[in-house]
């Protein structure tokens, strides 16, 4: 957490950020809007950036806090306790975008001076619904509500139907016609800041090969810096620095970067100097320091031993989060590495046995494996998703990867000649998404520069050949850890005489 420590059990929180408490995610946006953010009981712009980058993390966030009531919170209830309360007093729109994106279990916001319990509203794109309340001051002649207790269950431990019960008063989202946040005073506003902009459809031909955004002020956009790409694409006003990326990637903090300096001083846990890229000690601690907090890193404390199914010597292989299907596998490298195709040849010829003894494994129950891997050139541990499919659906596979691309705007490449000739011909320098069909035939395509590319194509295009559309977005499939734990022991009961490891 940013913030101040008041006493024992006590916070003021400044800006924005997210952190868990007793297991909850709490996300938060502190004080009213100004250009710079700099006064106290304010928020800049790059606070909400920093939000909307942590709204596109896995996981639901339970609580959400803000200072301002989100503009349009009103639509569409049936209360009667709001009817002297003008919706533009004391509300922000920039709230009602964050919290669309955010889309929390619980919204709680102060200033209008009432106490509101809202109906609970449906989220776009997302299972559960949302419950916003409204607290009145602390001491109010009207004897209204300033504090009110709930018992939230985390997200985290809930399973999908405990996760998606709606109660029977839920209403539509208030927010889908609220007019988008105008910049304050002195802010530049970027043109893209639109939920709908950045939820278009995926594969809708107009929105192929955003360019990176090059806007004419030198203050840097988060969203890029902080993961090397932005949703907004050449709509966006910040500028889009690779350098920066690179050096944010080596641990110099992002204020020193967009402002040459940091109002934190000693007290940030980052780096105030440009990092040399030949400072291996350096690198070697941030490589450590990222396999202590990946998922997929067998030495991590993060990562969820309970979905792995099969452990090797330099490959594992664990049960998706969120499954396409039940049986769902992820194959991914022991060591913290970025792709599957660069490793040296003893792990491919692991790899080699791992994937034959999936094809086996699926074929006896009248199924063909399904290969793909989207190759990040920022990204952080591989992995090689495995989805089974009806041998009756096998030969559509191919087909339907090439509609999908056409959509897109891009050409799928036959690579001849299997995995061998694309470890072959792979640039480091560039990402790439390959699909190995039914039949061994690898399907790929190399990613451009500035080409705004779908993180999850592969999974989107298998859900829509297996009529599975609400699937496609793994945070709309998961379970609970002990459904998850069965599952993982049915698929290692029917895998153990295939498995290569045993």
């Amino acid at each position: 957490m940013e913030g101040l420590r008041v006493c024992d059990n006590l916070y003021w929180l400044k800006g924005s950020g997210k952190f868990s408490l007793h297991g909850l995610s709490v996300a938060y946006l502190s004080g009213r809007r100004t250009p710079s953010g700099t006064q106290f009981g304010t928020y800049s712009q790059d606070d909400v950036d920093a939000l909307r980058a942590l709204a596109e993390d896995p996981g639901t966030v339970d609580i959400f806090l803000t200072n301002e009531w989100p503009s349009g919170v009103t639509n569409g209830t049936t209360s009667k306790a709001l009817v002297e309360i003008s919706d533009s007093s004391g509300s922000d729109p920039t709230v009602s975008e964050l919290v669309t994106e955010i889309k929390p279990r619980y919204h709680v916001a102060g200033t209008v001076g009432v106490y509101f319990d809202r109906e609970p509203y449906a989220n776009i794109d997302a299972l559960h619904a949302t419950r916003f309340l409204g607290l009145a001051p602390v001491g109010n002649k009207d004897k209204q509500k300033f504090i009110h207790a709930i018992s939230p269950t985390p997200a985290s431990t809930m399973s999908k139907t405990e996760l998606s019960a709606k109660p029977p008063n839920t209403t539509l989202c208030p927010y889908t016609n609220v007019d988008k946040a105008s910049p304050p005073d002195g802010a530049t506003k970027r043109p893209g800041d639109s939920t709908s902009e950045s939820q278009y459809w995926r594969y809708d031909v107009s929105k192929k090969k955003q360019k990176h955004g090059d806007g004419g002020g030198d203050r840097l956009c988060f969203k890029f810096v902080s993961s090397g790409s932005c949703p907004r694409g050449n709509q966006c006003q910040f500028r889009h620095d690779e350098e920066a990326s690179e050096q944010y990637s080596r641990g110099v903090c992002f204020d020193f970067l967009n402002k040459g300096k940091c109002e934190k001083g000693p007290d940030c846990n980052f780096k105030h100097s440009l990092q040399e890229e030949g400072d291996r000690s350096a690198s070697r601690a941030a490589s450590s320091n990222r396999s202590k907090e990946c998922w997929f890193c067998l030495s991590s404390p993060n990562v969820e031993s309970h979905l792995i199914t099969s452990v090797g010597e330099y490959y594992y292989c664990a049960l998706a989060k969120g499954p396409l299907t039940p049986d769902h596998v992820l194959i991914m490298p022991i060591e913290h590495t970025p792709n599957t195709l660069s490793l040296p040849l003893e792990c491919e010829k692991e790899l080699e046995r791992l994937q034959s003894s999936f094809k086996a494994y699926f074929k006896k129950q009248g199924k063909e494996a399904v290969f793909f891997e989207w190759v990040f050139k920022r990204g952080s541990h591989a992995n090689l998703q495995v989805v089974p499919i009806p041998s009756s659906r096998a030969s559509a596979v191919r087909d339907i990867f090439n509609l999908a691309a056409d959509k897109l705007g891009f050409k799928l490449t036959m690579v001849k000649e299997g995995r061998q000739a694309l470890r072959t011909q792979f640039d480091r320098s560039c990402s790439l998404f390959y699909v190995e069909v039914p039949g061994g035939d690898i399907l790929s395509h190399v990613i451009e520069e500035n080409e705004k590319f779908p993180a999850q194509f592969g999974r989107e295009v298998l859900a829509g050949l297996l009529n599975i559309a609400d699937r496609a977005d793994w945070r709309n499939c998961k379970v609970g850890k002990e459904e998850e734990t069965k599952m993982v022991e049915r698929f290692k009961n029917g895998f153990q005489e295939y498995d290569p490891n045993q």
